[in-house]
């Protein structure tokens, strides 16, 4: 009986604390990511992966010409939101670090990674996080890892940032976490990933910021999905170049930066139907045509949005050209 009651009173000490510190209000995001910044362009990213629905909801966090923070294990969501103000009011990545683990009571399962944007980088891993666990800092990066199959998880995502220098920020990061799947990666497999970029200046429309933000809440391969979605997102920047070349009045370039997107996705009809409305509003209506009939073969909705463009400015035709593109078949 003694014995019992005991056991009943461990028990009950035990688990309010456990509750407290990580159970009931913070997220179960073990994981691994990486956060980092080009020298060059200044900019910064976070890079995580994890068997745990949304995780860029709580590991990732960023702001243009401040930095980024990556929090995970037991995730403490609060080191995000308090640590980028923080680098805001000028302290650097170490010392906001040392201010937010000082007044956490379950920094022992914490595991955290701040880089401000100055590329200065300071890393947590509490002595209680789930092995295998660990961090490795270089130049401009911090990987970091809980809960992996093994330990090599860490150093083969170093590794393989260290040697994609030549790519852009982004695709380096995405390349560092391919490497700590292939190395092991989390021990209960994959379910979600996320990456953020954020300019190395402040931006000055705050709605702008950030740059490039991609979440795989639930997947099967959330990596292969994030790097299909980096990619329609390089494509769409060179329509967004496009465009902008168009407004100059620059249609050799337009029509560069329209093929290159269209050469990435060449099935895509919206990219091919807004080349086609560029050529047309240009004089090349000849050259637009052929575009036109086989986007509205593939979809007869094309057809309708082309008749509706006009009375919204955004194509300009004589009524006899326009009767001509709708009459395709």
């Amino acid at each position: 009986m003694l014995k019992l009651i005991t056991s009943l009173l461990l028990l009950f000490m035990v688990r309010p604390v456990a509750s407290q510190l990580y159970l009931q209000k913070e997220p179960f995001a073990h994981t691994y990511s990486i956060v980092a910044r080009d020298p060059d362009t200044g900019e910064m990213a976070v890079g995580v992966q994890s068997h745990w629905f949304s995780v860029g909801t709580a590991v990732s966090w960023g702001e243009a010409g401040v930095g980024v923070i990556a929090t995970q294990s037991f995730v403490n969501k609060s080191f995000g939101i308090r640590g980028l103000e923080l680098l805001k009011n000028g302290k650097t990545a170490e010392q906001a670090l040392k201010i937010l683990l000082k007044s956490d009571e379950g920094r022992e399962v914490r595991q955290v990674a701040i880089m401000d944007a100055r590329g200065n980088v300071a890393t947590h891993t509490g002595e209680n996080c789930i092995k295998y666990a660990g961090h490795q800092q270089g130049d401009n990066y911090s990987v970091q890892a809980n809960m992996m199959l093994n330990k090599d998880v860490w150093p083969a995502m170093a590794a393989a940032f260290e040697k994609s220098r030549k790519l852009p920020l982004a695709e380096r990061v995405l390349i560092a976490l391919e490497a700590g799947e292939e190395a092991g990666g989390d021990i209960r497999g994959r379910q979600s990933a996320a990456l953020l970029v954020v300019k190395g200046k402040p931006e000055e429309n705050p709605w702008n910021d950030p740059m490039i933000d991609l979440r795989v809440d639930d997947n099967e391969e959330p990596l292969v999905e994030l790097k299909r979605l980096l990619k329609i997102y390089r494509a769409y920047e060179h329509m967004n170049k496009g465009d902008l070349a168009v407004e100059v009045g620059d249609m050799s370039l337009a029509l560069q930066e329209y093929g290159k997107a269209e050469s990435m996705f060449p099935e895509n009809l919206e990219m091919q139907y807004w080349k086609a409305v560029a050529l047309a509003n240009n004089d090349r209506l000849e050259e637009a045509l052929p575009i036109f009939k086989r986007i509205f073969r593939e979809n007869e909705n094309w057809r309708e949005l082309t008749e509706r463009l006009p009375e919204a400015g955004l194509l300009d035709l004589k009524k006899r050209e326009l009767k001509k593109v709708l009459k395709l078949k």
